[in-house]
Formats: C-alpha cells, sequence, structure tokens
C-alpha cells in the first residue's frame, strides 16, 4: 500500500499561497498606458464627459473626435446620446448632461465653431504680445524725441477689427431654433387618456435626445426630456395632461410656441368618449 506524500502536497500548498500572496498582496500587477477601451463602462462615461467638457471650452471638434475614437464605440454618437440620457434621468449635472448632449449634435452636424470666450481672449493676448514686442522704452543715452504721429496708432485698426471679428462668434448650441412642423390630435383607446406626445428631428429629420421641453400652464410650469423612452424613439418625450387646462409648449433651446393645447374630446366605435391626446412635431429648419 503506497503512502500519500504528504510533505510534498504541503510544499505545492505552501509554494501556491506564497506566490499569490506575493502577486496579490506584496507585488500586485500594475496597469499602466492601458487602452481606453480596456476601461469599466462607468469609467468610459468619465472619459466622454471630459472630452465633452473639453469641447464645450475650446471647440476643437477634431481633437474631441481623435479622443472618442480611442474609446471605439460602434457608434460614438449615439454613446453620447444614450449616455446624456442616462445623465438626465440619474438627476446628474444638466450642464454636463447637456455638454454630453452638444457634442453629440456636434458630431452628427460637423460644426466646430470655437466659443467666444476663447477667442476674445486670445485676441487680447495676442494684442498685449504685439504693443510688449513693438513699444520699446529708449536706451537711456538716446533723447527721447516726440513725433507727430505715434508708431503705436498705427496699429489700432487692426485691434478694433480683430476684436469685432470675435463678437461675432457664435457659442456653440444644439442647434438651430425648431420649427413646429406638426400638430395633430390623437384618438386612440390603446393610449392613456391626455397623453401629450412630443418628437423632435434635426434638419435631417433624425430625432435628437436629450431636449429639454419647457411646458406650462395657469399657475405651473414643469420641463421633461427627449430620449427618456429610447424604445420609442431618441426623440421621443411625453407628459400627461390634465382634462380642462389650458397648455402652452416650447423648447428651451429656441423653438415656435405651441399654444391653447387642451386635452380633445373623443369618440370610440362603441359611441361613448374618451380623453384623447395631441402630437407635437418640433425640427429643425
Amino acid at each position: 500500500m503506497k503512502h500519500i506524500p504528504w510533505d510534498i502536497l504541503l510544499a505545492l500548498f505552501a509554494g501556491l499561497a506564497l506566490g499569490l500572496a506575493y502577486s496579490w498582496v506584496i507585488s500586485p500587477l500594475r496597469v499602466t498606458n492601458a487602452d481606453p477601451t480596456a476601461l469599466r463602462a462607468d469609467f468610459k462615461e468619465d472619459f466622454r464627459s471630459a472630452i465633452a467638457a473639453a469641447y464645450a471650452a475650446t471647440g476643437d471638434l477634431p481633437r474631441a473626435q481623435v479622443r472618442l475614437a480611442l474609446l471605439k464605440d460602434p457608434d460614438p454618437m449615439d454613446a453620447l446620446n444614450a449616455q446624456s440620457q442616462r445623465m438626465r434621468a440619474d438627476s446628474d449635472s444638466f450642464q454636463e448632461a447637456d455638454e454630453v448632449a452638444a457634442l453629440a449634435v456636434a458630431l452628427e452636424n460637423g460644426s466646430g465653431d470655437i466659443p467666444t470666450a476663447i477667442i476674445a481672449t486670445e485676441v487680447v493676448q495676442q494684442v498685449e504680445d504685439f504693443f510688449t514686442e513693438t513699444v520699446l522704452p529708449p536706451p537711456p543715452d538716446v533723447p527721447l524725441v516726440l513725433t507727430e504721429t505715434p508708431q503705436t496708432i498705427e496699429t489700432q485698426p487692426d485691434v478694433i477689427a480683430a476684436t469685432a471679428r470675435a463678437t461675432q462668434t457664435p457659442v456653440p448650441t444644439l442647434g438651430a431654433p425648431f420649427t413646429l412642423t406638426g400638430q395633430d390630435n390623437v384618438c386612440d383607446t390603446n393610449l392613456p387618456d391626455g397623453l401629450l406626445q412630443v418628437i423632435v428631428l434635426n434638419s435631417n429629420r433624425r430625432q435628437i435626445g436629450g431636449a429639454k421641453i419647457i411646458i406650462t400652464w395657469e399657475g405651473g410650469e414643469e420641463q421633461f426630456f427627449t430620449g427618456l423612452k429610447p424604445e420609442l424613439g431618441n426623440g421621443y418625450a411625453d407628459y400627461m395632461m390634465t382634462p380642462n387646462v389650458t397648455y402652452t409648449i416650447q423648447l428651451a433651446s429656441g423653438s415656435d410656441i405651441a399654444a391653447g393645447l387642451t386635452t380633445p374630446t373623443c369618440q370610440a366605435q362603441s359611441g361613448e368618449t374618451f380623453f384623447g391626446g395631441i402630437k407635437l412635431t418640433f425640427q429643425q429648419p
């Protein structure tokens, strides 16, 4: 009968325990210079938020595209829209959510306008550098000679022109104001009574997520957003209206005003009456 080599087994277990302790506790593996695609999902969202914040500050769309490419998302624009919707649903910072949504719109429209504040700062810095290099103090052994036209006066037209151009540069927004292209009463017994449906489209008739909608009535006001029900569309939003209350709808980014909205009265095939709904469509021109 053969005996179990306990001494060998104990040595193996001791070696395994020492190896695990060294690799997990004493000298664990430290990952450096990892590719952003290896990040966890929540860290990827932080990465996109940082890219969106940098774009909001600089307006450098090509650089933002290069940084987003590091994540290797199948569709960066859809990833940004989905993240913006999650941030709004989780009650995160609306400013950060707006920055993420604005970057998604910029990717779709291919716009990369530089904010006015950035250009104005650069112009002022260039002007200060120019005067620093041009207006030099005279040497101590050379007498000061006054001329009829100081040299610095010749540069004033250029400075004024540069400042004027800076004030005309638009700050990146979610696009041009929206127009109300559709307003229909909906009588469908399968839908809840008083359902207000809003669809927001861009100029290419693609739905826009994260658009803020303002609804007001006598003595009250609320806000809701598109994209919170992606199964119904990225640019879809809805609101439950109260019967016999008159509402007014407008997009926060600028749009036509849909006023005098009340729940319509509909009639079913059986002859019974019920409250219907309204469907509004806003689109960029």
